[in-house]
């Protein structure tokens, strides 16, 4: 039980030891590297779901052609 805490912590200091010099190496590039690619996924995820949405048969398209027709019905 000894040897795999102590294994567990050195493994654990060994860790956040390269953590800390990676970050101190490519901290800013990594940093903005990985913001970046959040940024472009929840993008993608969110025209991905509006354009679930959207898609023709569903009841947000549906309700959006009603409107129109009516606008369209009452400026004639």
């Amino acid at each position: 039980m000894g040897k795999a805490l102590a294994f567990l912590v050195a493994l654990i200091a060994g860790v956040i030891v390269v953590g800390w010099v990676v970050s101190a190496l490519l901290g800013p590039a990594l940093f903005y590297l990985i913001v970046g690619a959040l940024v472009v996924g929840g993008g993608a995820l969110a025209y991905a779901k509006m354009k679930k949405s959207l898609a023709p048969g569903t009841r947000t398209q549906r309700r959006i052609e009603a409107a129109a027709k009516t606008y369209r019905m009452r400026n004639q």
